[in-house]
């Protein structure tokens, strides 16, 4: 496995297709899709200053990462990552993604994350945001909390855990919605949804 360490990274492309590297203590600066079609990365302790890190990649883990505002719709068309103890700051990530793993992750701009994807694991997750996880399938999430509307519009397949929803018109056109343990304050709840049940939660 290739090793890049402490370097400061920018342009465009700057690590185009890379493939078998571990990151660590790095910085992509300025350059729009630093690691585009690269695969089996370890990324670590690195930070993320601008547009499109991760699209077409495969084989991800990333742990301790920053990925700052401008590095907006970072996380697109990718398959398999895992990502833990970091902050994704900017908004409008992941689509089109499948096998998503975040835990303890922050998402304090989480507009319009998380559309389209399969296979989404979240724990120790916190978001805030409009319109989180439109149209994706295949999600357990536990000691997840989310403060924004209209979230899990079209989703499918869901399993949440132990978690607080502060969100008007959460789970509408939904099919299968299983909540346990958690508490859900908003408006309108699951309007045109078919299966949702709701296990010793409460409900504002």
């Amino acid at each position: 496995m290739k090793e890049i360490n402490q370097q400061v990274l920018t342009g465009e492309r700057a690590l185009f297709q890379a493939d078998d590297c571990h990151i660590s203590y790095c910085t992509f600066g300025d350059g729009e899709s630093p690691l585009k079609e690269s695969g089996n990365l370890q990324i670590e302790n690195t930070l993320f200053r601008w547009k499109y890190p991760l699209w077409y990649s495969r084989n991800v883990v990333m742990k301790e990462c920053t990925l700052f505002d401008m590095a907006r719709a970072g996380i697109w068309y990718t398959e398999n990552i895992s990502i833990s103890d970091t902050i994704i700051e900017a908004p409008k990530n992941f689509r089109r993604t499948r096998g998503i793993t975040l835990c303890r992750v922050d998402l304090p701009n989480a507009a319009e994350t998380l559309w389209n994807c399969q296979d989404i694991k979240m724990e120790h997750v916190t978001a805030t945001g409009d319109y989180f996880a439109m149209n994706s399938s295949d999600i357990t999430a536990s000691d997840f909390r989310l403060v924004g509307n209209y979230s899990f519009d079209g989703c499918r397949n869901i399993e949440i855990r132990n978690s607080r929803l502060l969100s008007k018109d959460a789970f509408w056109n939904a099919d299968n919605v299983t909540v346990y343990d958690s508490f859900i304050s908003g408006e309108y709840l699951g309007w045109n949804s078919r299966n949702i049940t709701l296990v010793n939660c409460t409900i504002e």
